[in-house]
């Protein structure tokens, strides 16, 4: 039997930012991972404190953002990597009404730091009222974040590509096949419904879709592009645009419909040929209240879930891994926000 503080069963934003408050604070643990991509992965990567139809903030922004870059720098310590994209998000203004709105905006203690005052013109893109820039704003390298981790958790013996049974599970013991654990946590996102101990939580599913073109004319700024969706460079060939938001056609296949918005959504700001080079979809936990759920199982004490990102994953996968980290260890409450308790 082997001990280890922990056991994560997720692979996602989740369990990836809360394995690195273990790793800072030098505990033992593993993360099952089973090896199909979570919708954390197919993500586009923003990082956004602008709500950007409303030109609205979202509680605690600015703290998610700064605990997020200095998460990062940390993260680049063993890794070697840090995987902060510095391209800030221009939104395509539809008029100047628009304009105007953005400006009364900025002029807000809370939107001041994130709305520049300064409109900018973009080549290539249609964008007859200009665009206004999100200061704050950039991507995550989504790709290089999660080999770069798996591949050091790997090496250092922390993770284990394996489809986890629940039913092997001894809350009783507190053991798990040949791991006896002090706390385990769940943070499968969408595969909490197939969990007995909190397929309850009140998490749905929100399919979103994004596709990688080849555009005909590149443009030439490295900037998170934003009307409809968003637009921007993966690497020398590929651009990623979407992704959509669609709670009704929940089947595990592509949707036709969504492809057709994502392209009608393109075609309107970017005036030149593209080609499709793939699709591809996830299914986003969301909660109603638009907040994580982090708490406590109501009967068993060693027993915590963290789920519920939805389209924020990064910034609320940081910022909260921290809170749950000081809840367990050191008992200090969780932001009733965010609590499992605010549902009882």
């Amino acid at each position: 039997m082997k001990n280890v503080d922990y056991i994560i069963v997720g692979d996602g934003y989740a369990g990836l930012f809360f394995a690195h408050q273990l790793l800072k604070n030098n505990k033992s643990f593993v993360i099952f991972s089973e090896g199909r991509k979570s919708a954390s992965q197919v993500s586009a990567g923003i990082i956004n404190p602008v709500v950007l139809k409303k030109f609205t903030t979202f509680w605690k922004a600015q703290e998610q953002i700064d605990f997020l870059k200095s998460s990062l720098k940390e993260i680049e310590n063993y890794t070697g990597k840090n995987y902060l994209i510095e391209a800030p998000i221009h939104r395509i203004f539809h008029d100047e009404n628009e304009q105007k709105l953005w400006l009364k905006k900025s002029e807000n203690e809370e939107l001041n730091h994130f709305l520049d005052k300064n409109f900018d013109r973009l080549e290539v893109v249609k964008n007859d009222f200009q665009t206004g820039k999100v200061n704050q704003s950039a991507r995550l390298d989504v790709n290089g974040f999660f080999m770069g981790l798996f591949g050091f958790l790997e090496k250092k013996g922390h993770l284990l590509r394996e489809k986890f049974i629940y039913s092997e599970v001894s809350t009783e013991n507190s053991a798990y096949k040949d791991f006896a654990f002090k706390n385990i946590l769940f943070c499968e996102g969408m595969g909490v419904k197939g969990n007995p101990f909190f397929s309850d939580i009140p998490v749905n599913p929100n399919k979103g879709h994004h596709i990688k073109v080849k555009l005909s004319k590149d443009i030439p700024e490295n900037i998170t592009i934003k009307k409809k969706h968003f637009l921007f460079p993966v690497n020398d060939e590929l651009y990623f645009y979407g992704g959509t938001y669609d709670r009704e056609q929940l089947h595990h296949h592509i949707d036709d419909s969504a492809v057709a918005q994502l392209t009608e959504g393109l075609s309107a700001f970017y005036p030149y040929d593209f080609e499709i080079d793939h699709v591809n979809f996830g299914f986003r936990p969301t909660v109603k209240d638009r907040r994580p759920i982090i708490g406590r199982h109501s009967d068993y004490r060693n027993v915590y879930v963290f789920n519920g990102l939805g389209a924020r994953g990064i910034l609320n996968g940081c910022y909260f891994s921290k809170s749950l980290y000081d809840f367990i260890e050191h008992q200090i409450l969780l932001p009733e926000e965010v609590s499992l308790g605010r549902f009882k």
